[in-house]
């Protein structure tokens, strides 16, 4: 469900004047009329055109240019933002921006301009090969990513102006899913959670009115709080000789939901919805002020984590504690210099200065700040080059956007930063693709330890090498990085191969003969014209992979030809072929039914293994399904790796069972209906389990789209003011596990 269209009034266009004197606050030597002359060309380039909300289409360029120009970043690239529509919207040409401005700003403008194209279509492809442009066109200046993440952060402040709510919900996912992961990817903190909220907004409006409203309330009740706890902490830093300056930091709505999703919270329950900011001059001051904090108030042990000393991959650097202030208030505290603040709110856009009479990206302050930022979008890189198809990429890319982390260590002591869960076999891939491919072993803090054990902060983790290249069989659930299992799949490719290419010229034989014929591949010659492949090869092992079916080629071997027999085997292999749509695995072969295990009911975004049965095929169930326990005990062989396919992850619906207990209120049930109906759920059954005077519990079977939606369906759900708790029946374990 999304919003309805916002009706506040464009704000005004900034003037060249107040775009210049912006630019001016951080570079005095600003060339006002290169600035100017950009100012002017964009302006009389797009006169004619107009918005949805009926402004001048150029109001938008020139907020993008005062957004960079926030940003405080160079001249090149906040005039990119005056004219970074004009070769896609207007006549001008890259030739004509050559002539007028410079090779610089006409290079970032083709940058972006090819990534115009990047709104979400209805189809899942189209979206990952517009990612797999962006990270080629960023991979090179990142500066194309920080204009398109400014040009998408204006778009969305502008969103309610569209009148289709279909195609604000697709932009708002859109910037959800790609451009504010890429936002915290290089650290631009400001630009990422303004994105968030936003599109949550459109997303969801629902919850986000209700955190909204909840947060106006806190606010109001705890003002007083708030400012007895900065006073009193900035009083014990005066006594003590630290100069510093303190202020509150509200949680956002986004990050409130995702926590109320990620661990099951009611708002309640939140901990840290109000924190405190405390800024010193230098960073030996941090820990100075740190024990002062300590030394005056208790601490909470578990809640202390020092990323000064161990910077976040994006060069994030602050102090976190949480103690026991004033009054038995529990406060939590981030405790870093200007600098660390700037980077922490700015990321890659911080290291832009003045230095010699220029104004451009300053290496030494980079690496004085903890390293190049850039290096967070290597893994991108990586992970295209491993080749596969888009959807995969797509897949892979988001594992490594969507992760907390976990900071390991080499045995020679370089930091390798992970998401949090990963495996001493993500560790190897992370430090080089080839060391994952001839990982036999690992020893974690010296000790040799299953290369599926899940690291923690601080592990020194010490890869055993062999000398074999070809993955074991489930390779890839030992690993939880999108870089790893993009190489373990290309290596998978690789060796496997020759296998598919044996599988399909099997199923192709077994065509022919259930014909009554002979297959003789000099008869396929016009057959391989037809389906536009270039080679048998290439043919034998689309079949072997499932992408072509028996039937498919038997229909063009011989047009026009009739199969009115429905024996078993066709039935089963019809079977096969559409369970193939949904789920893929090495153990697949033909003949073999697949089926899921009504026991924990597997939806996509699960982690799922199949268990061969005697006489009844394959059947899939989640990792973490109880039932699985009975199975400890049997041969290895008739485990099946399984994954999900895209087509699943796309298009599948499926029935997803909740228990939940609810106060015995009138309306209670409405409350949840409404709930799941605004969520894009739909209840299929109800079923009343117990009931008491004051509690009641209910199970209901909702059609969701996979593990995701289901956990979006829980955490909504959990707010409602009936819902005492919510659970997936039969599979908890993995609502964490889609994160």
């Amino acid at each position: 469900m999304t919003s309805a269209p916002d009706t506040e009034p464009p704000a005004p266009i900034p003037s060249a004047d107040e775009l210049i004197a912006r630019i001016d606050r951080y570079f005095p030597a600003v060339d006002g009329d290169f600035v100017r002359r950009a100012y002017d060309f964009a302006e009389l380039m797009h006169r004619p055109q107009k918005r949805q909300s009926g402004e001048p289409y150029f109001a938008h360029v020139a907020a993008v240019a005062m957004i960079l120009a926030d940003l405080k970043m160079d001249v090149a690239t906040v005039c990119t933002g005056l004219l970074h529509d004009t070769v896609e919207d207007t006549e001008a040409t890259f030739e004509d921006l050559t002539r007028e401005f410079s090779d610089e700003v006409s290079t970032l403008v083709n940058g972006v301009t090819k990534l115009g194209q990047m709104e979400l279509r209805s189809k899942r492809t189209k979206q990952a090969e517009n990612l797999q442009k962006l990270v080629v066109a960023i991979s090179s200046d990142v500066r194309v990513l920080i204009v398109k993440l400014c040009d998408r952060l204006h778009n969305m402040r502008t969103l309610g102006h569209i009148p289709r709510a279909e195609k604000r919900e697709r932009i708002a996912r859109e910037t959800l899913e790609i451009y504010a992961p890429l936002a915290r990817r290089i650290g631009i903190n400001r630009v990422c959670v303004e994105l968030e909220d936003l599109a949550f907004k459109h997303i969801n409006p629902a919850a986000y009115e209700s955190i909204t409203r909840r947060l106006h309330d806190l606010r109001q009740t705890h003002a007083e709080e708030v400012s007895n706890v900065s006073e009193a902490i900035v009083e014990r830093l005066n006594a003590s000789g630290i100069d510093s300056r303190i202020f509150g930091r509200e949680k956002r709505p986004y990050s409130i939901w995702r926590k109320l999703e990620r661990k099951g919270l009611t708002f309640e329950e939140i901990a840290d919805i109000y924190a405190f900011r405390l800024i010193v001059t230098e960073p030996d001051e941090c820990y100075t002020a740190l024990g002062v904090i300590h030394q005056s108030w208790r601490c909470v042990p578990e809640r202390f984590r020092d990323f000064i000393s161990v910077p976040k991959p994006n060069n994030y650097r602050s102090l976190h504690t949480t103690v026991i202030g004033p009054n038995s208030v529990r406060v939590e505290l981030q405790i870093r210099t200007e600098g660390m603040e700037a980077v922490a709110e700015s990321g890659v856009a911080a290291h832009w200065r003045y230095k010699d009479k220029s104004y451009s990206y300053d290496e030494e302050a980079a690496a004085e700040a903890g390293g190049d930022p850039l290096e967070r979008l290597r893994p991108f890189v990586e992970i295209l080059n491993q080749g596969g198809d888009p959807d995969e990429f797509l897949e892979h890319a988001k594992l490594e956007m969507f992760a907390d982390q976990v900071y390991a260590f080499t045995p020679k002591g370089d930091l390798i930063a992970l998401p949090t869960g990963a495996t001493p076999l993500d560790f190897a891939y992370a430090v080089h693709t080839e060391l994952g491919h001839h990982t036999e072993g690992a020893k974690v803090n010296g000790r040799e330890r299953p290369l599926r054990t899940p690291l923690r902060n601080g592990d020194v983790v010490q890869i055993i090498k062999g000398g074999t290249r070809k993955p074991p069989k489930g390779w890839e659930n030992l690993t939880i990085t999108g870089r790893a299992r993009a190489a373990i799949r290309r290596l998978v490719r690789e060796s496997e191969r020759e296998e598919f290419l044996r599988i399909g010229r099997i199923m192709a034989d077994h065509a022919f003969r259930r014909e009554g014929r002979t297959l003789i591949e000099e008869d396929l010659e016009e057959a391989l014209s037809r389906m536009e492949f270039g080679t048998v090869e290439e043919l034998y092992e689309s079949m072997g992979r499932g992408r072509v079916t028996s039937n498919d080629l038997l229909d063009a071997v011989f047009p026009g030809r009739l199969d009115d027999r429905e024996d078993v085997t066709d039935r089963a292999l019809i079977e096969d072929e559409k369970a193939r749509l949904y789920v893929r695995g090495r153990g697949l072969t033909e003949g073999i039914t697949l089926h899921f295990a009504e026991c924990c009911s597997p939806l996509p975004g699960d982690r799922i293994v199949g268990l061969l049965q005697p006489d009844r095929g394959v059947e899939v169930h989640t990792i973490f399904c109880e039932r699985l326990a009975q199975f400890e005990e049997i041969s290895g062989d008739r485990w099946v790796d399984l994954a999900w396919t895209p087509e699943a992850e796309a298009n599948a619906v499926s029935i997803a069972r909740i228990k939940a207990i609810m106060h015995n209120n009138t309306g209670a049930l409405a409350d949840i209906a409404r709930t799941v109906g605004e969520n894009r759920g739909n209840i299929a059954q109800v079923k009343t389990l117990s009931r008491t005077a004051d509690f009641f519990d209910m199970e209901f079977d909702i059609e969701v789209f996979d593990a995701r939606h289901l956990a979006n369906l829980l955490a909504a759900i959990r707010m409602c003011d009936s819902v005492v708790s919510a659970e997936r029946f039969g599979a908890d374990a993995t609502e964490d596990d889609v994160r």
